[in-house]
């Protein structure tokens, strides 16, 4: 990952990465891909009749019909976000997003010329406003003549790898549609619950269909992230219908499509044939273990973190250790994402780069580079019973261990003697 290069930590330049799954291709998807290699045609822009009618089914069976007048579907969830923020917010709108949020929000409304009003998220997860701090946040931005009109968040949430409960969802939606904002829920990590039958996800989409439209990047669990594909569901009312097709117009004027072979391979993803929901379930249960003890470590440590829940990472807050590391020149996020980055050997984006305050020592850890450094590894940490016990993930744990324990040692150091 490239450090960011700008002076006083000044704006953010780069956003990271979708964390990886680490783990070579699905050769079902790779056949896929290949087998439509040699056509030279392009996918009509927002997807062919085939793609549409696959992302219908996926999302039907999550409880979320449509059809496929309702679906649009582009190279990856950023290029989708940034047409519905257009279509939403072009026109002088504002747009609101949780703090945390996903890296990639806000630059496409900055992009646009739009400011994002980050609101705080209760202390048990992220990815959605606390209600009565976004009712707040709107009332202020019209009192400054603001016109805010679109809030993002993320049930399964990245950068906290939390799942917000469904009591929090409904509240927050309640507050929002009073105050006419319209919502896009990004729902990239749905499909990557680590306890799927102990976890209540429910789609604001379920609560609210006239107001939600749905993003989902198939790199979340469908696809690897260098096949950049994403879908959009809109309200089946006049008003998505109308949003449905400024997105269309936005794209078609970006060239936004999908390659033909990264569309056959995402269509054959979305029926979910047997290859890809087992490999899905396979990694989903192999990111839970390692991002259990990863988390498991950092606690050990000294440092804080929500259980992480959903995705293949964890976000981590080293508040406790601040002492310690501004004797080591360590002062900011950035300059933790630097330290750690450099001593993990791996990314450790500063939680600034997610929209969190640049002062507060956070930053969004990985599971994927954990896995191994080589396919053999990686796929070994897939198909082993107990992947824990694989020596080179327990080195890279223990490594893991190691960094925040130094840490921690260097704090204790630090303490008054009694």
């Amino acid at each position: 990952m490239r450090r960011t290069d700008h002076e006083g930590h000044g704006p953010v330049r780069y956003g990271p990465p979708l964390p990886d799954d680490g783990l070579p291709v699905l050769p079902e998807l790779s056949a896929v891909l290949a087998a439509a290699a040699h056509r030279a045609d392009a996918q009509p822009v927002g997807g062919a009749p085939a793609l549409l009618e696959a992302a219908c089914g996926y999302w039907t069976r999550r409880g979320l019909s449509c059809v496929p007048d309702q679906v649009v579907a582009g190279p990856g969830a950023p290029a989708l976000l940034l047409a519905v923020t257009a279509a939403l917010a072009g026109d002088g709108a504002d747009v609101l997003a949780p703090r945390p949020c996903a890296a990639w929000w806000a630059p496409y409304a900055r992009l646009l010329g739009r400011p994002v009003f980050h609101v705080p998220t209760p202390a048990e997860s992220g990815g959605v406003p606390d209600p009565y701090a976004l009712l707040e946040t709107v009332r202020r931005v019209r009192a400054e003549g603001g016109d805010p009109r679109l809030l993002v968040l993320s049930v399964a949430d990245d950068p906290t790898a939390t799942v917000a409960p469904p009591e929090l969802l409904h509240e927050t939606i309640e507050a929002a549609t009073a105050e006419g904002l319209h919502l896009v829920s990004d729902e990239t990590w749905r499909d990557t619950l680590h306890a799927p039958h102990a976890t209540v996800l429910l789609s604001p989409a379920e609560m609210r269909p006239d107001r939600v439209t749905v993003v989902t990047d198939l790199a979340g669990a469908l696809l690897p992230p260098g096949w950049p594909a994403a879908i959009a569901r809109f309200p089946a009312t006049g008003t998505g219908q109308h949003l449905h097709a400024r997105v269309l117009d936005i794209l078609t004027a970006l060239g936004a499509w999908i390659p033909v072979p990264v569309a056959a391979a995402a269509g054959y993803a979305l029926d979910e044939p047997a290859p890809v929901t087992e490999r899905r379930e396979a990694t989903v249960r192999l990111h839970a273990r390692v991002a259990a003890a990863a988390y498991a470590a950092v606690v050990g440590a000294g440092a804080l973190a929500r259980p992480p829940q959903a995705g293949r990472h964890l976000y981590v807050d080293l508040g406790p250790l601040r002492e310690p590391l501004a004797a080591q020149g360590v002062g900011d996020a950035q300059e933790l994402e630097d330290l750690l980055t450099a001593r993990l050997g791996m990314p450790a984006p500063g939680g600034h780069r997610f929209g969190d305050d640049l002062g507060a020592l956070r930053v969004r850890l990985a599971t994927g580079p954990l896995l191994g450094g080589t396919d053999e590894e990686r796929t070994e940490c897939l198909t082993s019973p107990e992947p824990l016990e694989l020596p080179h993930l327990q080195r890279a744990l223990v490594s893991l261990g190691s960094v925040f324990d130094d840490l921690r040692d260097d704090a204790q150091r630090w303490e008054p003697p009694r």
